[in-house]
């Protein structure tokens, strides 16, 4: 275990950069992952650290935390003991965990032909991307789009509220014409407040692609474009809108009920 105490330090400094820069998370290809919950996760999808860096003593730590240290100890990745200074400057949170990761970004193949694909349109609230991803993951879709203008998906704050989808989840980021070309052939539809389609009444069954936009400006012009049809949530009167969030929640688990619903009648003798 090494002792790194300066700010200066090129490791440090590098997990500095892909905690406070894009440009920094893009032109290394990394990322940085804190916690033992989150560092679990990527292990369990074959995602082995580069290092770790780490703080207090193995006398410190708790069964969890233990562990995941014994883990990533048989898997020889390397452990790096730092000061209270260098951990605070390291960190995205006010109260760090003590270990962080430093990771390749994911590379996970996208689908030629995906059966459900989201495309997120400025979307740039990192809690709310993360969300969206957190739920796109676990109703089924294979396939996350980020336009231009939506916040970067491997943002500190994205990756903790993602919970583990960036392990599990492609995600590509694309301009329209390119996601024209590759994924105009599915049913596209755009959620929009002022739809012509309830959600529900959409037939799901189908390969499909669904755009949802930020709260502050709706999609563009572009998804409007590539969209064959608009869908909309139902609301009670005098509400606006729904969280982006919450409308890809409700939308997408309407896509597995129904997928389920027909796999269960398929089944049946």
């Amino acid at each position: 275990m090494t002792d790194i105490t300066s700010l200066q330090n090129e490791r440090v400094k590098l997990a500095h950069a892909l905690q406070t820069q894009p440009k920094a998370r893009r032109r290394e290809g990394k990322l940085v992952v804190e916690g033992v919950r989150l560092l679990n996760d990527a292990l369990n999808c074959d995602l082995i650290p580069e290092y770790v860096f780490y703080l207090g003593s193995e006398a410190t730590l708790d069964r969890s935390a233990y562990k995941l240290f014994r883990r990533l100890n048989d898997l020889n990745v390397p452990f790096l003991s730092v000061s209270q200074e260098v951990m605070a400057h390291i960190t995205d949170l006010e109260t760090p965990p003590g270990i962080l990761a430093v990771l390749s970004r994911p590379d996970l193949s996208a689908p030629e032909w995906p059966s459900l694909a989201l495309v997120l349109d400025g979307i740039n609230n990192p809690g709310n991307l993360g969300s969206v991803l957190r739920t796109a993951a676990a109703a089924g879709a294979d396939l996350v789009i980020l336009t231009p203008g939506t916040v970067d998906p491997y943002n500190p704050k994205v990756l903790r509220g993602g919970m583990g989808a960036h392990f599990r989840l492609p995600l590509v980021q694309a301009t329209w014409p390119d996601i024209a070309a590759r994924y105009g052939h599915l049913n596209t539809y755009l959620a929009d407040a002022g739809g012509e389609t309830p959600y529900y009444a959409v037939d799901w069954l189908r390969p499909s692609m669904i755009i949802i936009g930020g709260e502050a400006h709706g999609a563009g012009a572009d998804a409007r474009q590539l969209a064959g049809r608009t869908i909309t949530i139902p609301m009670a009167t005098q509400t606006e809108s729904l969280n982006a969030a919450v409308a890809a929640g409700i939308i997408l688990y309407e896509v597995q009920r129904q997928r389920h619903l027909s796999a269960q009648e398929g089944a049946r003798p």
